[in-house]
């Protein structure tokens, strides 16, 4: 895949779309086939199920997932075969004996999460780096990928009243453009996918023009991409009177959505934000209803908390039901969530269950110094701060270093009032430094951190 990149930098700009789009047909091949409608039109009745019968459902999915997975997957066969050699009495029929999986097991030997009767040679194979930059290596077969964005279609399209016909814009961390690169183009057309891919590694303020003249002339009914790039490019259309760009939705993915950033994107492109949550490896996906709740998708994947703080957040872990091929099971992805309580119908109708929110990576939470864990400090960056993002990175226990990139009106005042909205979440006793920059580097996938911790694991608070 590297030395594909390497070549395909090497193109002329005139050929990258046409090699894009060339991609874009394979991979539309294994996403979308005859079955697709008629699993989207499945998945949209059973959003109006009582929760009897998404309970039964996914009970008898479960049973069959996991009883496939302990007698014909390499690694999963050998723990419970292990088990038994102990002298163990614990069933795999129940969910919760199962050990939880890391990621760098899977990473370890993704050979041994392969079924025996699958046939690696006609599965797509990707890969997935996370925050990490270490590669991951998944397997699917095309019915879980075909199952998958059907689920997608219906809950990701459908719910906003769009089609898979339509065309629309992406800001996404994929490399279609030289990071190096400092004149345009900085997107391909991918006429597979009928998209306009954007680079979201080139959103500097003197580009950002190039960017919106290119959205004009594609005219995408949505725009889809990381909440920050979108954030970013909506900022800057606003600060440079840009009025004319309009979608009929933007969603978000791959980040969190914060509140200042869904009030940004909504006043600039002039429509509605919802935010979508997915992953790679398949195994769990949420959509965002009119009523502004984010509804899992129990029908991709079964969802639970791990050691939920008192607010009810905690690591999510998933099992997913569609890749029997490659089943992970109880898998930690890295994330905290909170998930509802209850379990009803919601004010839009449907009964899918309600992913409460997405705090960010389990390691992007703060500690402070009388030992609280603080998730989500997006209510600071609202208001006239003159910020156009932000990081904040904590390296010891009663310390957290900003790193901001000014706008217009950024100075004493601000950097005063910034200090005072942190302390008062992370207490008096919390030394706060400012700096600022130029701009914020992404993480190797494109993605944007807004809080990263390095403090190391079971680190003490400081002593008084």
């Amino acid at each position: 895949m590297a030395s594909l990149l390497g070549v395909y930098h090497r193109l002329p700009a005139c050929v990258r779309s046409p090699f894009a789009s060339l991609r874009g047909y394979y991979l539309s091949w294994w996403r979308y086939g005859p079955e697709t409608e008629r699993l989207v039109e499945e998945a949209l009745a059973r959003e109006a199920w009582t929760p009897a019968q998404w309970e039964k459902w996914a009970s008898d999915q479960l049973a069959r997932l996991l009883h496939h997975a302990a007698t014909r997957v390499p690694y999963y066969r050998e723990f419970w075969a292990g088990r038994r050699r102990e002298g163990g009495r614990l069933s795999w029929e129940l969910l919760a004996n199962w050990p939880v999986l890391a990621k760098e097991e899977l990473r370890r030997n993704p050979a041994a999460f392969l079924a025996d009767d699958c046939r690696p040679s006609r599965m797509f194979v990707t890969h997935t780096s996370g925050t990490t930059g270490t590669p991951l290596r998944l397997y699917q077969s095309r019915a879980a990928i075909r199952a998958w964005y059907a689920l997608s279609e219906a809950r990701w399209r459908r719910w906003y009243g769009l089609t898979r016909g339509d065309r629309w814009a992406i800001l996404g961390g994929q490399l279609v453009t030289p990071a190096a690169q400092r004149t345009p183009p900085f997107w391909v057309r991918n006429r597979g996918l009928n998209q306009l891919y954007l680079s979201a590694y080139h959103l500097a303020p003197d580009l950002i023009p190039h960017y919106v003249n290119a959205l004009r002339e594609f005219a995408p009914v949505y725009l889809l991409g990381y909440s920050s790039a979108l954030h970013v490019l909506a900022g800057e259309c606003l600060r440079q009177g840009v009025t004319d760009l309009r979608f009929k939705t933007v969603l978000t993915n791959a980040e969190p959505l914060y509140e200042h950033q869904r009030e940004t994107i909504s006043r600039a492109f002039q429509c509605p934000v919802r935010e979508t949550y997915g992953m790679s490896e398949k195994a769990a996906g949420a959509s965002e209803c009119d009523h502004g709740r984010l509804h899992l998708w129990p029908d991709a994947g079964v969802a639970e908390i791990e050691s939920p703080d008192e607010t009810g957040a905690g690591e999510l872990l998933v099992t997913g039901l569609l890749n029997r091929d490659m089943p992970l099971i109880r898998y930690r992805v890295g994330d905290r969530a909170r998930l509802a309580q209850e379990m009803g119908v919601c004010a839009c109708g449907r009964s899918l269950p309600v992913l409460e929110s997405v705090e960010g990576r389990s390691d992007d939470v703060l500690l402070t110094p009388d030992g609280r864990r603080i998730g989500r400090l997006d209510p600071v960056f609202k208001g006239e701060l003159g910020i156009r993002e932000a990081l904040i990175i904590q390296e010891e226990v009663d310390r957290v270093r900003v790193v901001a990139v000014p706008a217009a009106g950024f100075g004493v005042a601000q950097e005063q009032q910034l200090r005072a909205l942190l302390r008062a979440r992370l207490g008096p006793a919390m030394r706060v430094e400012i700096e600022t920059a130029a701009s914020i580097a992404r993480g190797p996938n494109g993605k944007f951190r807004a809080v990263i911790s390095r403090l190391p694991a079971g680190s003490a608070l400081p002593r008084t």
